[in-house]
């Protein structure tokens, strides 16, 4: 296969926040042979070191112009991957930004972190969650809302109460396991550990057995349904069970 061009089993289209390193870094992880990703990036903020609320509510219109930018190429589907980016503004928005983007790249399928977290969700058939975020509170309280909107109650929610995206992506994969761990409730189906800055698809697997529930994470049900959008079925292996489904 070594004579084959990148991309000869398939091409996805990735959006990301330009002061973070984690998504592409781990769908380069996932990825199958022959599947490779087209990235651009917008700015989350000014101040990556201190974002705000404020930051997050007005990414959508850098992510259609990226959107439109990224068709450009032979992409099989266009991801935005900010969990925050796309809950933010409440239930109905990412849906309408996936509307903008398909116009924008000339109706390629587009998705968003929230959107395929929903359906990754929904692929488990849970209802009740806990959720882990690197996020403060008022970040988090979006968050919950959007979740609850969609359908799910979420048994418990903690936030490590970051505002500086680059000591998101810093988090130590130790953080992340503890985190995923503590946030557990006896009633909850499954584990959302969101925000697509923090690396956990190498923990996914070992959190599955530990906790003897399916754990999804931002950038792992991102990489799954933009698979699924570009028509890529090729196995994934060793980053949970949503891959199995």
């Amino acid at each position: 296969m070594k004579d084959l061009p990148y991309g000869w089993r398939g091409k996805l289209g990735l959006i990301y926040i330009a002061s973070a390193w984690s998504m592409d870094a781990e769908y380069v992880d996932m990825a199958p042979d022959g599947v490779t990703t087209l990235t651009t990036r917008v700015a989350l903020s000014e101040n990556p070191d201190h974002f705000t609320v404020d930051d997050v509510h007005s990414l959508g219109e850098d992510a259609v112009k990226a959107a439109k930018l990224l068709a450009q190429a032979p992409v099989g589907s266009i991801a935005f991957g900010c969990t925050s980016g796309s809950f933010a503004n409440g239930v109905g928005y990412d849906k309408e930004l996936i509307k903008r983007m398909g116009v924008a790249s000339n109706n390629i399928p587009c998705t968003t972190t929230t959107t395929a977290v929903v359906a990754a969700l929904n692929a488990f058939n849970v209802k009740k969650i806990a959720v882990a975020t690197p996020y403060e509170d008022a970040l988090n309280r979006l968050a919950r809302t959007f979740l609850e909107d969609s359908g799910f109650s979420v048994t418990n929610m903690t936030g490590l109460g970051i505002t500086s995206d680059y000591e998101i992506s810093n988090t130590t994969v130790d953080t992340i396991y503890t985190m995923a761990m503590e946030v557990d409730t006896a009633d909850a189906e499954a584990i959302f550990i969101s925000c697509t800055g923090l690396s956990a698809v190498r923990l996914i697997e070992t959190l599955e057995a530990d906790l003897g529930k399916p754990v999804v994470s931002s950038n792992q049900a991102t990489f799954w349904h933009s698979m699924k959008l570009a028509g890529i079925n090729e196995d994934v292996k060793g980053f949970g069970s949503l891959f199995r489904l």
